[in-house]
């Protein structure tokens, strides 16, 4: 990772989404072109969460004082500039768009973590791909989603690698009588690390992830019931949920 290149703590939630819902070889998304764009939506809510800028006051969302700048005051002044007030639902189907995916991508293109990548067809530009150009901050946030999960960093050598030098159970050590136990003969017990406390963005971070399906294919081995309970209170990912879910039932009916 280059000096001008970000941490992950360092970027914004929408970008870190993105960045972990894009195909690193072939910058291609992994999700569906709805759910991506609606999931993204709640990243941008959740990150002027985070930033203090917005808050859920009753059933709606409303803009609060004094907040530092963000990617994101174009859609702060336009929760500001509402005559009514919206839930967070509504929000999310608001905010979602093409025009929102972009302005993330190309934002990470010029920090150098993804490259632009446009395709031609007869002459026009008619596809836009981001692969990967720097891992370093995607790695970073897997290794802190891998921690607060309380699973196994890459490359940790599974228990029965661990396990694999130990003596037999039966096994009786030279010199020893066949019926004595030797006091280090009982095999190291492998067991899973403890899961660290994450924090708030890496929390919302994962929220974002489960409500767009994607946590369980970037972790098979999570456990679900722990993830639940992390993220049970998280209302900008409800809110992504709730419009999913509105969306799948228009398309079912339409098929009907």
């Amino acid at each position: 990772m280059n000096a001008a290149t970000p941490k992950a703590e360092d970027l914004s939630l929408p970008q870190a989404f993105l960045l972990l819902a894009t195909n690193d070889k072939d910058g291609e998304p992994e999700l569906l072109a709805y759910v991506l764009r609606t999931t993204l939506a709640g990243a941008i809510l959740a990150e002027l969460d985070l930033l203090g800028a917005v808050a859920v006051q009753g059933k709606h969302v409303r803009a609060t004082g004094a907040a530092p700048e963000s990617d994101f005051q174009h859609v702060l002044e336009l929760i500001r500039e509402k005559s009514r007030p919206h839930t967070p639902k509504r929000w999310v189907s608001m905010l979602e768009g093409r025009g929102q995916v972009h302005r993330v991508y190309e934002g990470m293109a010029s920090l150098g973590i993804v490259e632009h990548v446009g395709e031609k067809h007869l002459g026009l530009f008619k596809s836009t791909r981001y692969p990967e150009k720097d891992h370093g901050p995607e790695a970073a946030l897997l290794q802190k989603i891998q921690a607060a999960l309380g699973l196994k960093p890459a490359g940790a050598p599974p228990a029965d690698a661990m396990l694999a030098g130990a003596p037999p159970a039966d096994a009786t050590p030279a010199g020893a009588a066949p019926d004595a136990t030797p006091a280090d003969a009982t095999p190291p017990v492998a067991s899973a690390p403890a899961a660290t406390p994450p924090d708030a963005r890496t929390t919302a971070l994962i929220a974002l992830l489960q409500a767009a399906g994607l946590l369980g294919r970037l972790f098979p081995a999570a456990d679900q019931n722990r993830a639940n309970e992390l993220v049970k209170n998280h209302w900008p990912s409800r809110a992504v949920e709730d419009e999913l879910r509105m969306i799948r039932l228009g398309l079912e009916e339409a098929a009907i």
